[in-house]
């Protein structure tokens, strides 16, 4: 039994060094990954540093904060955040878009504590009754750049009700999944992409943000003008659209790109 996984691992290892390429001279990547997909990239990254023999350095941001950093002089090999940012720097020359590489895609669901009896979200009107009628919110604060918190920001601005759940909102007071605040009973219903949510213990994701108000965000990856080895660059892109990494993708509520 032991002898059939170690070669099933060989296999794998085998498989990603077909589809990324030869491990070079070991290098080491500098990284600038959102927070909206740490959980894969914390699963994937040993993975290929495992595969390849080559070292990632990787920073978490809010999607905000990346563009902040980027714009500030950091100067990351690959950045992988929603698109909307990925554009922002293709514009300004920070990254050409034939070095951007679409990895998976996510939606905004909506959470409450485990046990709680389920509202309705199954219609706009719907979600904003239960919005309405909660004693407590939590979303990602729109102040640091979160994509599914300015978009939820612009959802309430939508249903009319932005200036009525100032006072019910409950910010975490760092990035992070805010479904803690709904677990420990500081919220009553939390509002995040799925894959953050599925993190925490102790809550149940009754449903996405129903119809037209939904966002789907996709997040790419972008090798930058100041990547120092943009083979080795390259290497991971193409990693983190394997099989392999479609599952952990997958696994951690969200949808991989296509091929």
């Amino acid at each position: 039994m032991k002898l059939r996984s170690v070669c099933a691992a060989a296999n794998i290892g085998c498989m990603f060094l077909l589809v990324i390429g030869a491990p070079a001279e070991p290098a080491e990547l500098k990284v600038l990954s959102a927070i909206g997909i740490q959980a894969v990239i914390e699963d994937v990254g040993p993975k290929f540093e495992r595969a390849t023999g080559h070292k990632l350095a990787i920073t978490f941001a809010s999607l905000g904060g990346a563009v902040k950093r980027v714009q500030g002089g950091e100067a990351p090999d690959v950045v992988i955040i929603p698109r909307q940012g990925i554009d922002g720097f293709v514009k300004d020359g920070k990254t050409s878009a034939g070095d951007v590489t679409i990895i998976a895609s996510s939606g905004i669901g909506v959470a409450i504590r485990k046990g709680a009896p389920k509202p309705d979200i199954s219609s706009p009107d719907a979600l904003k009754r239960t919005l309405l009628a909660a004693k407590s919110i939590t979303y990602a604060n729109p102040a640091g750049g979160s994509a599914s918190g300015l978009h939820f920001a612009k959802v309430l601005d939508r249903l009319g009700i932005a200036n009525e759940m100032k006072s019910k909102t409950v910010f975490r007071p760092a990035a992070g999944p805010v479904a803690d605040l709904v677990a420990n009973g500081e919220a009553e219903i939390a509002v995040q992409q799925v894959q953050e949510l599925i993190q925490v213990a102790d809550i149940e994701i009754i449903g996405a943000l129903p119809g037209d108000l939904q966002d789907t965000i996709v997040f790419s990856a972008a090798i930058m003008a100041s990547a120092k080895d943009t083979e080795t660059a390259k290497m991971l892109v193409n990693f983190l659209r394997t099989p392999e990494a479609a599952a952990v993708i997958k696994a951690k509520g969200m949808e991989p790109a296509t091929p």
